[in-house]
């Protein structure tokens, strides 16, 4: 069975960061942040509050990297298109739109960078 320690989860993140596996690292920081909100913290001695808050905020920095590395990767690939200036990336996305497909990548996005709909 799989380790579903925070600890486990905050060190495969940091892995997946320096092997630029981006998607991979906010999986594993969502993961971390899944299984952290399982402690209460009113229950907790200070000690161990304090080693949950440090994963937290290496959770969420890597997190943070992540998308910031996912979005430049998306700003660089949408401005090859753009830069082009034939309007072939236009018409691209107003097919997508017409057929129903741009909703999809949409969600897949949605998912992948955030977890949470745009």
């Amino acid at each position: 069975m799989a380790d579903r320690r925070p600890e486990k989860s905050c060190e495969q993140a940091c892995e997946s960061l320096k092997q630029q596996d981006y998607e991979v690292a906010v999986k594993h920081c969502t993961e971390a942040l899944l299984s952290l909100s399982q402690y209460p913290p009113a229950h907790l001695p200070e000690a161990c509050q304090a080693e949950i808050d440090r994963i937290k905020i290496e959770t969420l920095l890597y997190r943070i990297a992540s998308f910031l590395q996912l979005l430049l990767i998306c700003v660089a690939v949408l401005g090859e298109g753009l830069a082009k200036g034939d309007g072939s990336f236009r018409a691209v996305l107003c097919c997508m739109h017409l057929k129903g497909k741009l909703q999809i990548v949409s969600n897949v996005l949605s998912k992948s960078l955030m977890g949470e709909s745009l």
